[in-house]
């Protein structure tokens, strides 16, 4: 019979508690697998989708994602031009790449999570609990933003270069503390020491922000290794640091280290730092654990490593930088493991005293893992119908549905640039082939993405003339238009556009029959893009809302933000 304590829970350490959070676990895991094959379009999808289509329409020069010129981007990782060429290699379309991406993140994620924690315990219900953790254990207010591997997020960005490098990192920060040794493991050779430096440079140029987190892990695994490594590991730890800073002055497909003087920024992280107690007030049981951990050890590696972080956020608050705020996945990871593992060893070693000492720390943890899991509810919508749904969970706060740009893809020719200042047109069309005249996003590499921007404002200017909409779009080679009906914008009577498509929401799409006549993308405009190309786009489920940074669900209850490369 199932050990169980005074409160009726699986007592930690049991053969039930084992398999009570490995069922969790599993089930969750199948979730974000019905996830992968349902795609939620939210956020920098389309981004991600973009660059796959420039890097298969010319790999060695794929020019900038989303508008029509030859700028690098940080987009262009060692993920994204693998994942080009498995898409040239198979012919698969740019939506069945991402979801073998998204299936290949949540793999290497989860993996990752239980590489790491078994260099810290053996406890077989460590595992599955720390999933649950770094899962759930967030607030009471929704949150969800790219890089970040809470339910919510990873529903909405498994095919994101984010999730793909946490996971390499995770599995980075493994295999660093196997390579430092201990007390049972012998200290691995030059060898391991350049792979990992090879392994943090592909980290690093995949997903910046997620690089720097590995970098804060990388710093608290040797400051935290005991015993102390000597020369000769210190010695190892700095060729690997040299190869890395080499790998990424090599990389061709952009100047990684013109990045840290990008700017613009820091106005869509500014949200990062709103709500705090009500998006993490749960994680507060992790800080709980981390505390317990630096009270035996002075020099825990997640102590350290959490201590690491909080200090650069914190900076990033106070100085106003608040692109710093992706750090803070630094701050929520140990916390999350730590409090995983101090659960498991504790129920461990309470099972085998048959003492019930443990029983409320579990249940606290419980409690918290399901008001995590009820806060995040909302994702259920993203595989199932409401009808199929609980009437308790149709009302759940969730972030709502992206409506489909599909009726209007199929008709502009990849290449092609589009006019528009629909939020979702500017996000959503490029993921097909197209251009927009500007960037849905800030690109530091952009030279006239201002004057971009500038001339969209002008072209749908009520006060501008027609004159000067018509030269607008010849500048840019714009042969279609995407406006609403009745709205600003050339009327839809004019006779410089032919009306090509109707949408929802009184929006249209509009061929350039007179100005620009002949004046294509320098790229060349080719076939109609996958509307009606056989390719399998997604559903659409999940949201991130047009309104500026930081933009709420309807209940004001959770954002989704998109973010720096991935």
């Amino acid at each position: 019979m199932a050990a169980r304590g005074a409160t009726g829970l699986p007592r930690p350490g049991s053969d039930a508690g084992r398999r009570a959070a490995g069922g969790a676990a599993l089930l969750l895991a199948a979730l974000l697998l019905l996830m992968v094959v349902r795609l939620p379009w939210a956020g920098d999808l389309g981004m991600h989708a973009a660059v796959l289509e420039r890097l298969r329409t010319d790999l060695p020069h794929p020019g900038n994602p989303l508008v029509d010129a030859h700028t690098p981007s940080p987009y262009y990782s060692p993920w994204t031009v693998l994942l080009a060429v498995v898409a040239e290699a198979t012919g698969w379309h740019t939506f069945p790449v991402l979801r073998l991406a998204a299936f290949v993140g949540l793999v290497l994620l989860v993996t990752g999570v239980g590489a790491f924690v078994v260099t810290f315990t053996r406890r077989a219900a460590a595992v599955p609990l720390a999933l649950l953790c770094v899962l759930l254990l967030y607030g009471v207010r929704l949150f969800a933003w790219s890089g970040f591997p809470g339910l919510t997020s990873l529903s909405l960005s498994l095919a994101y270069p984010s999730t793909f490098a946490l996971g390499l990192a995770l599995h980075f920060l493994a295999l660093l503390r196997r390579a430092l040794g201990g007390r049972t493991e012998a200290v691995r050779g030059l060898p391991a020491f350049l792979a990992l430096g090879a392994l943090l440079a592909c980290v690093l140029l995949s997903h910046q922000f997620t690089g720097a987190v590995a970098v804060l892990g990388a710093a608290a695994m040797l400051l935290g290794a005991r015993p102390w490594p000597d020369r000769a590991v210190w010695a190892r730890v700095g060729v690997a640091c040299v190869l890395t800073l080499v790998v990424l002055a090599l990389w061709p497909y952009y100047p990684f280290y013109s990045l840290p003087g990008a700017g613009g920024l820091d106005d869509i992280h500014r949200p990062l730092y709103d709500h705090l107690a009500a998006k993490f007030c749960l994680v507060g049981l992790g800080v709980v654990a981390l505390m317990a951990r630096w009270g035996r050890d002075r020099r825990d590696p997640l102590a350290i490593f959490f201590v690491l972080g909080l200090a650069v956020f914190a900076a990033g608050g106070l100085s106003g930088h608040h692109s710093w705020g992706r750090i803070l996945p630094a701050v929520l990871l140990p916390a999350q493991l730590a409090l995983a593992i101090e659960v498991a060893d504790a129920g461990a070693d309470a099972f085998a005293r048959r003492s019930r000492a443990v029983v409320p720390a579990v249940a606290v943890t419980t409690l918290a893992l399901l008001a995590g899991a009820w806060t995040q509810a909302g994702v259920l919508t993203y595989v199932l119908r409401d009808a199929a749904l609980p009437p308790v969970l149709r009302d759940v706060h969730r972030i709502a549905p992206w409506p489909s740009f599909a009726w209007a893809a199929r008709h502009v020719p990849k290449g092609a640039t589009v006019m528009t200042d629909n939020y979702f047109a500017l996000r959503m069309l490029p993921a097909y082939g197209p251009y927009t005249v500007a960037p849905a996003y800030p690109d530091f590499f952009l030279p006239d993405e201002r004057r971009r921007r500038e001339a969209t404002r002008r072209y749908f200017d009520p006060a501008t003339a027609r004159a000067e909409r018509l030269g607008i779009l010849k500048e840019y080679g714009a042969r279609w238009v995407v406006q609403r009906i009745g709205g600003p914008g050339l009327p839809e009577d004019d006779p410089s556009l032919r009306k090509a498509a109707q949408g929802p929401g009184g929006l249209a799409l509009f061929e350039v029959a007179e100005v620009g006549r002949g004046v294509v993308s320098a790229r060349g405009a080719g076939a109609p893009t996958a509307g009606g190309a056989g390719a399998s786009v997604p559903g659409g489920a999940g949201a991130f809302m047009p309104g500026g940074a930081g933009t709420s669900t309807a209940g004001g209850a959770g954002t989704f933000m998109p973010g720096g490369a991935g």
